[in-house]
């Protein structure tokens, strides 16, 4: 396994490195189109054959590498995080909306939440990797969530972790109301940022430099 993990790692590298890409331009563009920056920032990993592993025993499929590219999604990730919620979907439609980036899968937990509260759009994309021989197509997993979103999921995930047991109903509720709080909280946060922009809009402008005078 590790010998054929190591064969093709740099491939799911290059999936990633192409889909950072990609994203890092659309958010240069808006800050210049727009003066707004819809993505916050970019995380990214490929999974170690730890986890691998991992995932193919618990779905009951024998460990090997060449299983897990035909059964796995997920190998290389992108987490993608946002300002605002409108900026999920915002992203999300340019980046698939693009030539060379197949959609492959979208599970829409924003507006269909896991029953814990969790919150995100996942998007399993291929996208091309050109090598000497050719160009083949890699499947890159992309989550897409607000910063309050991530802030909610980080902890639940550090929490559950911690857990030396089956974590108890009433801290699930819990959770799950924290959920709903930050899901207001997000929401109210994008009509303060939409109130700012329209009173941006609506301030005079400055007069342009009368000729002959330098900047």
């Amino acid at each position: 396994m590790l010998g054929a993990y190591g064969k093709v790692q740099y491939l799911y590298e290059a999936g990633i490195d192409f889909v950072r890409g990609r994203l890092e331009a659309l958010n240069n563009e808006f800050r210049v189109r727009h003066s707004h920056n819809p993505i916050h920032h970019i995380q990214s990993r490929v999974k170690t054959p730890q986890s691998i592993s991992l995932k193919l025993k618990k779905s009951g499929i024998p460990v090997s590498m060449t299983n897990a590219k035909k059964n796995l999604r997920d190998i290389a990730g992108v987490r993608v995080i946002c300002c605002y919620v409108e900026d999920i979907f915002t992203v999300a439609q340019l980046l698939t909306s693009q030539d060379d980036v197949q959609l492959i899968e979208e599970k829409n937990y924003i507006k269909h939440p896991k029953e814990n509260g969790y919150r995100s759009l996942h998007l399993v994309v291929d996208v091309p990797v050109y090598l000497s021989e050719g160009k083949v197509y890699i499947p890159v997993e992309v989550q897409i969530r607000t910063v309050a979103m991530d802030f909610w999921a980080s902890l639940e995930h550090n929490l559950r972790y911690k857990a030396e047991e089956e974590v108890p109903l009433f801290i699930v509720d819990e959770l799950k109301k924290c959920a709903d709080v930050i899901t207001e909280t997000d929401a109210r946060m994008e009509q303060i940022f939409h109130a700012m922009s329209l009173l941006r809009d609506r301030a005079p402008k400055e007069p342009p430099p009368q000729g002959g005078d330098w900047i």
